[in-house]
């Protein structure tokens, strides 16, 4: 079955951090945020995945050319952005049949096979994958009937306009025949466009509300939530290291024996944890990176290739690629970027 996954974001809103890289790629136990989609699309049965790319191409297909995930991939380059339908219409051709699309900057363990089902049995032209949510205003809310027949849909509505608790999570099972309604070579965006097209011309659309877990990750609060979240388990993510208790730990990471760690924390391959340091609970210590003596770390993450540097405090914050802390100061609630 085939898939299409839109990955070509900028990332503003989780600059700094997607100052290098594109947002999918954003780093979570170890792995893109992009890998976990595709492997859930991959345990769902779609083997046969397609994804657009825009800003930095290159670290996406770099990563993937040798991640031996087991689907076969193919990327398509949109020098100029087309919209998330835009996107899947350059790439019309691609598909043969009823089709799932995904957002790159979601976390996410839902059934799709049950999406798919809920879809066929209703023969909708469009099933938008829905969660019930506390806050609202930054997602498109969608109105259904008892059926889940789609009555109305807002894409990110202001508070005036609020009137569900059901969100888009990004997640669309659509028909072949929505293709007729997308624009060649034009910008063109499923919420803003194409749904509000399909329900004025009297095309059914449906919403099937998951139970499992989804979170946009796409900004820098809900980028923590998602990591800590999947760390805890609440999503279901292929998380590499050995697990002990409630910790995953790498099998070629150095920890000295004075180090205390405290559950659940990630510790990634050929890390370093000197003398008498401290992890408290919810830090990551991404792959090669070195945590010097008498560090304490809480509720961090740490991108690769970083060195915190002896008797550093990291309380709530994220260090990004390569970076170096400097000895002896606390960083607190706060985004760390190496200048390049």
């Amino acid at each position: 079955m085939k898939a299409f996954v839109l990955a070509a974001g900028v990332g503003t809103r989780l600059r700094p951090l997607t100052s290098e890289i594109p947002k999918p790629m954003v780093p979570v136990l170890g792995r893109p945020a992009l890998y976990h989609t595709f492997m859930n699309l991959k345990k769902n049965g779609f083997d046969d995945i397609c994804a657009n790319l825009h800003y930095c191409p290159n670290a996406v297909t770099d990563y993937f050319s040798n991640a031996g995930l087991g689907v076969k991939l193919t990327f398509s380059f949109e020098k100029k952005l087309l919209g998330t339908a835009g996107a899947v219409k350059k790439n019309e051709s691609f598909f043969d049949g009823t089709f799932v699309v995904m957002s790159g900057d979601g976390l996410s363990d839902v059934n799709l096979k049950e999406a798919l089902a809920f879809h066929k049995k209703n023969k909708s032209a469009a099933t938008i994958v829905l969660k019930k949510i506390d806050t609202r205003f930054e997602y498109g809310i969608t109105l259904t009937d008892k059926r889940g027949k789609v009555k109305k849909f807002v894409e990110k509505p202001l508070w005036g306009d609020v009137f569900a608790n059901t969100v888009n999570t990004g997640i669309y099972i659509l028909e072949p025949e929505i293709f007729k309604y997308i624009p060649k070579n034009k910008f063109f965006d499923f919420g803003a466009d194409l749904f509000p097209l399909l329900l004025k011309n009297k095309k059914n659309i449906f919403g099937y509300v998951t139970r499992q877990y989804w979170t946009d990750i796409g900004n820098i609060y809900e980028y923590k939530k998602g990591v800590f979240d999947a760390l805890n388990g609440k999503v279901k993510i292929g998380i590499s290291g050995v697990k002990s208790g409630q910790n995953y730990i790498s099998q070629s990471a150095k920890i000295d024996k004075s180090v205390k760690i405290h559950a659940p924390c990630f510790i990634g391959d050929n890390a370093i944890i000197g003398k008498n340091s401290v992890l408290a609970p919810y830090c990551v210590i991404s792959n090669n990176v070195i945590v010097s003596d008498n560090c304490e770390i809480d509720k961090s993450i740490i991108w690769e290739n970083s060195k915190i540097n002896k008797n550093t405090k990291i309380h709530n914050t994220i260090v990004g690629y390569a970076a170096e802390i400097p000895a002896a100061i606390t960083l607190f609630d706060s985004i760390f970027m190496e200048q390049k």
